[in-house]
């Protein structure tokens, strides 16, 4: 595994473009270029636990050599070479998962949508705490949420809402590498606000999720195939919000998707904020027009929000969750939608991961 793993095609190229990056973010010039000092940033985080761990080992490895080398010649030394031997042997496995194969956009922060389907007021009522779920995940993860538009319904739930969540500080495992496998359609069983029987119902919710470029350049629009439409806000946002037309809702002829950004103060605002969920979505849709598999892309996600082709089943009769995906259950619901998420994310990573590995 040693030899494997210190092969020049799996980490001398890294050391390369670690030592390149470090001397690009000491040189002052890199200040005057923001996009630029952002990506050289970011791609030196996600170095930084693959150089972390080699460290490590090449200062384990020298420690063990040393321990063999003595204990020829005193006895007291040969003690040491069982912890020590144990010791690299993690370390190498642990470097050996960090090199293993990964979506190159672990490290990006993401769009995500939520939208109701079948059963009317529940279906928002659902999407609206589905909402919150990845409001409260991303609180717990130190993530910075905006809630970009929001359709909301007679009883407070959503028709459907955009938000955006970002990283406070760029990391190898960023935002959509734990919410990537959010994508699909959710199923609620629990009886509704509306039911006077005491019925339990059965309704559906579906949620999208693409990485967010960190720059709208990254993707090219062009201005012909727009069509922007400004409106009266209708959600909270301060004095004023209401008084002056500073929504705005964004098609692009081409693929007809739409874009609508009301939360922020100015239209200039809110039409620079929907051209950057566009530019999203766009980077995604073309993603998944040039991978062989689908599966991989945003129309995948969600085909129809209908309760048949769900990912996952949210029981609350029983404090259920089920994930159909990886056959994982806990019962504990109320804590999952109160932001909970990592043990089941941890399982769908985990899935993942096994997955990459086995096709190498």
């Amino acid at each position: 595994m040693a030899d494997k793993i210190t092969a020049p095609s799996a980490i001398d190229d890294i050391l390369a473009e670690h030592a390149g990056l470090e001397t690009q973010l000491s040189d002052p010039a890199l200040h005057n270029d923001p996009a630029e000092a952002r990506r050289v940033g970011k791609r030196f985080a996600e170095l930084a636990p693959i150089m972390s761990t080699y460290t490590k080992l090449s200062a384990a490895r020298d420690d063990l050599a040393a321990a063999r080398e003595l204990a020829a010649d005193d006895s007291s030394f040969a003690a040491e070479v069982p912890g020590l031997e144990q010791q690299v042997e993690e370390l190498e496995k642990t470097l050996t998962d960090l090199l293993a194969p990964r979506d190159p956009h672990d490290a990006d922060d993401v769009v995500l949508e939520v939208k109701s389907g079948e059963g009317g007021e529940e279906s928002a009522l659902f999407a609206s705490d589905l909402a919150r779920m990845y409001i409260r995940y991303a609180e717990r993860h130190g993530w910075k949420v905006e809630i970009l538009d929001a359709n909301v319904s007679d009883l407070g739930g959503y028709k459907e809402a955009t938000l955006s969540i970002k990283s406070r500080e760029p990391s190898r495992d960023g935002v959509w590498s734990r919410l990537k496998f959010e994508g699909g359609v959710h199923r609620v069983q629990r009886v509704p606000v509306t039911e006077s029987q005491g019925r339990i119902h059965t309704s559906a919710a579906g949620v999208l999720i693409y990485p967010e470029p960190d720059e709208v350049e990254q993707v090219q629009i062009d201005e012909s195939d727009l069509r922007i439409d400004v409106y009266r806000s209708s959600g909270k946002g301060g004095q004023g919000v209401n008084t002056t037309d500073s929504a705005v809702r964004i098609t692009h002829l081409p693929t007809g998707i739409v874009v609508t950004c009301q939360n922020e103060r100015s239209q200039l605002q809110n039409k620079l904020r929907a051209m950057q969920v566009l530019s999203a979505r766009l980077q995604a849709l073309a993603e998944e027009q040039a991978e062989a598999d689908a599966a991989a892309g945003r129309a995948s996600q969600i085909r129809t929000v209908d309760r048949s082709e769900r990912i996952r089943t949210y029981n609350f009769p029983e404090n259920r969750i089920t994930d159909h995906r990886i056959g994982f259950k806990a019962h504990n619901l109320d804590s999952v939608l109160d932001g909970d998420l990592d043990a089941l994310l941890d399982a769908l990573g985990e899935a993942d991961r096994a997955a990459r590995l086995a096709a190498e």
